[in-house]
């Protein structure tokens, strides 16, 4: 392979819980409003919701492209439950995604600047959490936080992961993995250490996203983490390449060493750590419950989104298949969608909605949404209920479009109710921007 090129102010922002109640999405044919620089207008024709018809109704990108399978794309639109938003928090700054505390806290992690913090339950934000920001390196200005998950045994070893990058030279470097005790009565970290850094480091003015980071902790307390293929354009071929982590799925222990069942250990120039290969920029990482089976999102280029189920081994194709088209409007590769040897999507979009946030519904206030997974979208501005039936996607009802909201992540709490992070779209560094990111919460109306 070629070689690639503390002090804490304490302070507290109070918002105190307003509910709204639900609307449903905008009339089919509604004309959107034209976005003006900086507003949150949703850009795109509003989904149709007409029941047994695709939500979606503008061609593909990829203008030859087929589904391999009926389910496999634009599954009938089906309506649900009704639900109210009560919103937590309305001025987050740049939040990245969440996890619940034993004691009902929420804990946050924002992407830039850095930084953790707990939201209780009378909608008061901590102050950072202390003992991020001394895991940057020498040469950092700064560091992004990415996912967070709790340890299966929190209650007793109040042990957290999280995955953050290096904020260098004005872009974002390579994605790391920290293991650490959080101390919440102190608001403060101990025995913060990296136990994973992917490899190979990246040239800071190389490239500047696709860091992954999303993590799903196994029951034997094992991590599956995202590592992203930071693919320009046209895309590199680093996802295909064993010598690498980018563009992976890989499976480490609590202390970061590669799992002993991952299916390339020992194999002469293979990373031990790599579980699969051949993603690309992916954004949602879960267990389905009920199957244990992992599940996974990814962005396409133009078009091929992809909904995934990532299995021990497995080739899923990036950059040789894809359902999408380069930037430019060109094929990517050959411009195919199919080749033995490589698993196709479960699901995929097309144009893109680009899926943020993945979780699987597991809770007893909406019967309805028993069987459901949910995926934020940030250009689809919407949260996207899908039912799975035999690991097909038979349904699908976007959500909260009338919130013209970029949907950063979803996750379903201990009380059944399903709490979304929005996304203003704002880097996180120019705070001469109002915050207006927010957090969430739906119930039955």
């Amino acid at each position: 392979m070629k070689p690639f090129l503390t002090t804490t102010l304490l302070f507290c922002i109070i918002s105190f819980p307003v509910a709204v109640s639900a609307q449903r999405v905008a009339p089919t044919g509604e004309t959107p409003a034209v976005p003006t620089p900086g507003s949150n207008v949703r850009s795109r024709p509003a989904p149709t919701t007409i029941d047994g018809q695709p939500i979606e109704g503008r061609p593909p990108e990829k203008a030859d492209d087929k589904p391999a399978f009926p389910e496999q794309t634009r599954a009938p639109y089906h309506s649900s439950a009704a639900f109210r938003i009560t919103t937590l928090i309305d001025n987050l700054p740049a939040p990245w995604s969440l996890a619940f505390l034993p004691d009902g806290n929420i804990l946050l992690t924002e992407r830039l600047p850095g930084s953790l913090r707990i939201l209780d339950a009378k909608g008061v934000l901590s102050a950072p959490v202390a003992g991020v920001a001394a895991l940057a390196s020498p040469a950092a200005k700064d560091i992004g936080l990415l996912d967070v998950v709790l340890d299966p045994h929190f209650a007793t070893n109040h042990q957290i992961f999280f995955t953050f990058f290096d904020f260098v030279d004005g872009t974002d470097s390579n994605t790391y993995v920290v293991r650490a005790r959080l101390d919440e009565a102190k608001c403060a970290l101990s025995d913060a250490k990296v136990i994973f850094r992917a490899q190979p480091a990246m040239p800071s003015k190389r490239l500047g996203g696709k860091t992954g980071g999303r993590i799903a902790i196994a029951p034997d307390g094992s991590l599956f983490v995202t590592i992203g293929d930071r693919s320009d354009s046209p895309p590199w071929d680093v996802a295909q390449r064993w010598d690498t982590d980018l563009g992976k799925i890989i499976h480490i222990t609590a202390d970061g060493a590669p799992a002993p069942n991952n299916p390339f250990l020992g194999k002469p120039g293979v990373l031990p750590e790599i579980w699969a290969i051949g993603t690309r920029s992916q954004e949602g990482l879960a267990f389905d419950p009920k199957t244990g089976r992992l599940w996974e999102i990814e962005h396409g280029p133009r078009g091929g989104d992809e909904l995934n189920i990532i299995e021990r081994g497995k080739n899923y194709g990036w950059p040789v298949i894809t359902h999408g088209i380069d930037y430019p409007g060109t094929a990517i590769g050959e411009g195919i969608t199919h080749k033995d040897g490589l698993e196709e999507p479960v699901y995929y979009w097309d144009p893109v909605i680009a899926p943020s946030g993945l979780a699987f519904y597991t809770g007893a206030l909406f019967p309805q949404w028993q069987g459901s997974v949910f995926v934020g979208g940030l250009r689809g501005m919407m949260l996207d209920r899908l039912t799975i039936v035999n690991d097909k996607v038979v349904a699908e009802e976007p959500l909260l479009t009338d919130l013209n909201a970029r949907i950063r992540d979803v996750r379903v709490g201990p009380d059944g109710a399903v709490y979304v992070l929005t996304d203003s779209g704002t880097s996180g560094m120019s705070y001469s921007t109002p915050h207006t990111s927010k957090l969430l919460k739906l119930t039955p109306k």
